[in-house]
């Protein structure tokens, strides 16, 4: 009898049983119940908190991407300490008794910058990406040789717990459909982790993307939400898959939102009922998200169907954990559901984490950026007759600032044009220092300009994250094409690569900070300014929430850490999450701000102790704070 042998031997296994149409594990049948949460968007502090309420919410499996570009931000440095340390987070996992799926890309998608692929890939302009382009798989096969043999030891049949590894992700649905990548993966998969390794894929429940996503010797999963029938979405997974386990590898507990969308939210009670009658099938469930954590820093990814659509920062997702990792009503519900297929940890859930509201910090104005160009960008600009891309300058993510001078007087109002939409993804004009107004990518193609000859003109320029699924996620950003105006094309420009988080993270604006003291008439003035001020929170580091309330678009730091974008005006989201740890309980803590376009008169902040990511923009008003 094989399962006495593998008793006795103390073998691990895992595989696909075709006979019986399940998983087997250590020669038994096996189902998951499985949920998403990506290590990259939760400090690695709360890692452990997060996994524990996983498990006693009666999951045995996690499902993690791997984001290519978390880890190697500059090609060829490799990053995988603090919150990047892959390892640390399997092992915390396995000491939790999760198994973990793993993602490892090399595209994940996600809502992230890229759908995590490195930018310095678009340095060879034309690439096509996800596909056997020699340049991009000369690239993939480097990653993957440096983190596929991390991988090895974590899998399950070498003592580890990862189970399963999909190859690349959600393909069908990406223009190229080709086979020759897909096939590249596999036997690069093979090569590093083994031959009896279960690879599987994942796609979306349509014909074209099961057809397109799907290969030999790699098991074929779908993805599908509420809103679809179960029994047709899993016959769809059998006509590709025709025996073995049912898997559902995204089951949409929520949505993602996009700056202006209404806050998404899934009933809690479709997704706990058909989550019970996918178990009740025998299929194997993973939960998209289970907690969704945040977009810090610049990570967030966009969408272009139509037209450019930036993703917010919250990654809270309607997910049964919320951003800040406490349990829900949805948790609970999903727990209640589990409880009838299998035994669940005996135990209360481990609590929500303490919040505090600190209440309110005035901030104070220390100049705008134009005039900070020493600290920001030491090295100084690169000249050039036309405007080059952020790929061009060597540097990716952030923010970059063009200057040249007006070409000749301009009396009245003159447009400045882009005219082939090239402003990737908005603009903040600037003459002589005065903010003049903005341009946005594929909505605000022309302003006004006035001024004198030889004014110089400042041109900052955002990436407000690269696009992360379908066919444009060769997403160049900077000025990618002239502007003109009137009749002229705007020449001669000093380009200048801005590191804000370099000197934010060294202290700046708090640290040898010679201000002359502002002139108390001068208010805040318009266009893009930084603020700072600190925030003293008498012992206590508790999570909390700033709010930003009448401030219009900017970033936020604390004690150097960047908590990503924030845009009240345009909503849903009012509120960044700023995890406790991140706070000093005895220290004053550094808050700076960027204010791309007007502070309000007060320049206030107001740290809160619950979320609000669910206002309709321009509507909210100072007092409205309740829990959404």
């Amino acid at each position: 009898d094989k399962s006495m042998d593998i008793a006795v031997s103390g073998a691990r296994s895992f595989s696909v049983d075709y006979k019986n149409n399940c998983f087997q594990k250590d020669g038994k049948p096996f189902q998951y119940v499985s949920g998403s949460i990506h290590y990259s968007r939760i400090p690695h502090y709360y890692w452990k908190d997060r996994l524990l309420k996983m498990y006693m919410a009666g999951l045995n499996a996690v499902q993690i991407y791997v984001p290519w570009n978390f880890h190697e931000e500059k090609r060829g440095v490799y990053n995988f300490s603090g919150d990047r340390d892959l390892e640390n987070f399997l092992d915390l996992a396995n000491q939790t008794g999760l198994l973990v799926i793993l993602r490892p890309g090399p595209y994940i998608c996600a809502e992230w910058e890229m759908g995590g692929l490195p930018a310095w890939l678009l340095q060879k302009p034309n690439i096509v990406l996800r596909s056997a382009d020699t340049d991009y798989l000369e690239a993939v096969n480097t990653w993957m040789a440096v983190l596929l043999p991390k991988m090895r030891r974590w899998l399950y049949t070498n003592g580890g717990n990862i189970i399963s590894v999909q190859v690349e992700n959600e393909y069908g649905s990406y223009y190229t459909c080709d086979y020759n990548y897909m096939r590249h993966l596999r036997t690069l998969f093979q090569f590093f982790l083994g031959d009896d390794t279960v690879l599987f894929t994942t796609d979306g429940n349509t014909d074209r993307e099961m057809t397109c996503g799907t290969l030999e010797g790699m098991y074929a999963t779908i993805d599908f939400g509420t809103d679809v029938n179960i029994s047709q979405a899993f016959s769809r997974q059998r006509r590709f898959e025709p025996r073995g386990p049912l898997v559902n590898s995204e089951f949409y507990t929520g949505w993602l939102d996009h700056w202006g969308d209404q806050h998404a939210q899934v009933d809690t009670q479709k997704v706990s009922r058909m989550l019970g009658e996918m178990l009740s099938m025998g299929a194997s469930v993973n939960m998209y998200m289970f907690e969704g954590g945040t977009n810090f820093g610049y990570w967030n990814g966009a969408d272009h169907d139509n037209r450019f659509r930036s993703v917010v920062t919250s990654y809270d997702y309607n997910a049964p954990l919320s951003e800040a990792g406490d349990p829900t009503e949805k948790l609970l519900a999903i727990r209640d559901t589990i409880s009838k297929f299998r035994d669940i940890p005996v135990g209360p859930m481990p609590p929500a984490t303490p919040k505090m509201a600190y209440g309110f910090v005035t901030l104070t104005m220390v100049g705008n950026l134009s005039s900070l160009l020493g600290t920001l960008s030491p090295q100084g600009p690169v000249r050039s007759q036309y405007p080059l891309s952020f790929e061009e300058m060597n540097q990716y993510y952030g923010f970059m600032l063009y200057r040249t001078k007006l070409p000749r007087d301009l009396p009245e109002d003159t447009p400045l044009i882009s005219p082939l939409n090239g402003v990737h993804d908005r603009a903040y004009v600037s003459v002589c220092g005065v903010f003049q107004g903005l341009l946005e990518r594929d909505t605000t193609l022309v302003m006004n300009l006035t001024g004198k000859q030889g004014d110089q003109v400042d041109v900052l320029v955002e990436n407000m994250g690269r696009v992360n699924f379908g066919s444009k996620i060769n997403d160049f950003k900077g000025l990618l094409s002239n502007l003109i105006l009137g009749k002229d094309v705007l020449t001669d420009w000093q380009i200048y690569p801005l590191d804000i988080d370099g000197a934010i993270a060294s202290g700046w604006p708090q640290s040898g900070q010679r201000r002359s003291l502002p002139d108390p008439v001068r208010g805040p003035s318009d266009g893009p300014v930084f603020y700072q001020g600190t925030l003293t929170t008498n012992g206590l580091a508790w999570d909390t929430f700033l709010r930003l309330n009448e401030w219009t678009k900017g970033q936020v730091w604390i004690n150097g850490v960047n908590l990503g974008r924030y845009w009240p005006k345009r909503g849903p989201q009012q509120t960044l999450y700023i995890p406790g740890p991140l706070l000093s309980p005895t220290q004053p803590n550094n808050i700076t701000v960027l204010e791309l376009e007007r502070a309000p008169p007060h320049t206030r902040v107001l740290f809160m102790d619950r979320p609000q990511l669910n206002s309709t923009s321009g509507k909210t008003s100072q007092t409205t704070d309740r829990q959404t």
